[in-house]
């Protein structure tokens, strides 16, 4: 059954003040707009629900029986409304956001610390999963906002950029390159190297630049994980590549830095969502926050 709720909301007006006149007067209608409204819910529920004279105005006992039903209904969309306004001013919601390894553990959480003192009642589910997988959560609408790469063709999506993340080498320490400010990419094939696995798309981008140059990189170890490499790097099974936004974490480990030229190669970093969809005004928040956030 289908009932209109302004039809409630007259008969509770008529049930308080015992008068179609006042009730009128409070709901800024006719009374005989609001007779009618009162007429359609008694349809549509199968009887009389008020006792009416010409001096008074009582309710039936079905009329007694359907009150606090009625009072029930229009407390739980006074609720149901202000549930959608809480959304609306970010007391209240939920987010999931996508993003890569290397953003998630040396970026996110500062922009997750300012969002949170400015809207503590978000709640956020952050989603630690590799480049490739960001592009897949967002586009199956998983995550409402994916920080990752820039993703080779995705016409479903928007990429917004933050900035250009260049790729650097670590090294143990004691490591013969070490003597050398700057490395170049040919240094680097002449010692073990430990790779990103296939499909990461920072593989794919190193790889074509170095065919571009004539040079292969041969992986002697690979991992899905940065973490992964940088314990192995520290163990001194090989040297690798991994983005800037890792070098932190990297140097935690107790690892070397080294920058890399001939050719330098960089990737576009940024945040993807769906371009059909309309964000939500939480996602819309976190958006700004990222970018507020971001280096320059």
């Amino acid at each position: 059954m289908n009932i209109p709720l302004n039809q409630v909301l007259a008969f509770t007006t008529v049930a308080k003040t015992g008068s179609f006149a006042e009730a009128a007067v409070q709901l800024h209608l006719s009374q005989p707009a609001l007779s009618i409204s009162i007429k359609n819910l008694e349809a549509a529920l199968g009887g009389k629900l008020f006792s009416r004279s010409t001096r008074s105005v009582a309710l039936t006992p079905e009329g007694k029986a359907f009150f606090p039903v009625a009072k029930r209904l229009l407390s739980d969309w006074d609720k149901s409304l202000q549930d959608v306004r809480n959304h609306f001013d970010l007391s209240k919601g939920k987010l999931d956001i996508a993003a890569m390894p290397t953003y998630a553990t040396n970026l996110l959480p500062d922009v997750l610390a300012k969002f949170h003192t400015q809207y503590p009642s978000i709640n956020i589910t952050v989603h630690d999963v590799i480049a490739e997988s960001v592009v897949d959560m967002v586009r199956e609408s998983r995550c409402e906002l994916g920080i990752t790469f820039k993703p080779d063709s995705a016409p479903d999506l928007n990429f917004k950029a933050l900035f250009k993340d260049r790729f650097f080498a670590i090294l143990p320490k004691e490591h013969p390159l070490l003597v050398k400010p700057r490395l170049t990419w040919k240094e680097l094939t002449t010692y073990p190297h430990i790779s990103l696995q296939y499909p990461a798309g920072t593989r794919t981008l190193i790889d074509r630049a170095l065919n571009d140059k004539g040079l292969t990189l041969r992986p002697a170890f690979e991992s899905h994980q940065l973490v992964s490499i940088g314990r192995m790097v520290s163990k001194g099974l090989g040297l690798s590549v991994v983005p800037n936004t890792s070098r932190a974490q990297m140097n935690e480990m107790g690892l070397e830095s080294r920058e890399i030229n001939s050719p330098v190669i960089t990737h576009e970093l940024g945040v993807v969502t769906r371009r059909q969809d309309t964000l939500s005004v939480a996602a819309q928040a976190m958006l700004e926050t990222i970018f507020d956030m971001s280096p320059k």
